[in-house]
């Protein structure tokens, strides 16, 4: 899964805007639209951010990328 997939899972599942996870990680709504469709790559800053805010929320990648039907894993 790449980070534009990790982003957009993330917004479906908490039933968030683009401008709603923009706020969330205290960045532009324009970062969150080029890094979801794939214009641009955060800097570490904001990965770092986006990470911490998955885990604070109970999202875990690991168990996204076994699942069956997944490109990056599963049976």
């Amino acid at each position: 899964m790449d980070f534009s997939d990790k982003i957009k899972y993330v917004r479906d599942k908490l039933e968030m805007s683009q401008e709603d996870l923009a706020r969330a990680l205290n960045v532009s709504f324009a970062s969150i639209n080029r890094w979801e469709n794939r214009k641009a790559k955060p800097i570490k800053i904001a990965k770092a951010a986006f990470d911490t805010f998955c885990e604070s929320n109970g999202i875990s990648f690991d168990d996204t990328m076994k699942r069956p039907g997944n490109k990056e894993g599963g049976a």
